[in-house]
């Protein structure tokens, strides 16, 4: 069963050592001027933009973001909270994925295999808003069998390898 989270596609791309230095140096920090990105390759300007588009358009750069500390906005407290679908009601699955995407407070939703069918990665005020959230969007859902709530007390990005 697919949900169609993603827009990925079965595609493979090969990337040279500049490719993989470029996404090195863009997963750190988006924002950098062309400019800079080519005098930190060594490449000429116009060569790591024709790289950089080329990485736009193969599906290897899906889109630049923004990461917002939730702390600064009053979300002190993040949650993932682990969802199990009910067996008969397994049909609903992209929908309850879908609508949870949605909701105040998720940050990311993961499809899993495994014992649990998905992950919800929350930041709210509190731990009553935490209680409110399931009670809310879980325990009322129909399709959701159980839930299962963990604190998260800190979390970092991995480097990634490319």
């Amino acid at each position: 069963m697919s949900l169609n989270l993603s827009k990925r596609e079965n595609r493979t791309v090969q990337l040279d050592e500049i490719d993989r230095k470029l996404l090195a140096l863009l997963s750190k920090n988006s924002r950098r001027t062309n400019n800079s990105l080519a005098e930190e390759l060594g490449i000429a300007a116009s060569t790591c933009l024709a790289r950089l588009n080329a990485l736009r358009d193969s599906g290897v750069i899906s889109r630049f973001t923004i990461e917002v500390d939730p702390q600064v906005l009053g979300r002190e407290l993040e949650a993932l909270i682990f969802v199990k679908i009910r067996p008969g009601a397994r049909h609903l699955m992209a929908n309850f994925a879908n609508e949870m995407k949605t909701k105040p407070g998720v940050q990311q939703l993961f499809f899993l295999g495994g014992a649990d069918d998905f992950v919800l990665h929350v930041a709210v005020r509190n731990s009553a808003d935490v209680r409110q959230f399931v009670l809310d969007n879980l325990s009322a859902n129909p399709a959701v069998a159980t839930t299962q709530t963990s604190l998260v007390f800190e979390h970092g990005q991995g480097q990634g390898e490319f």
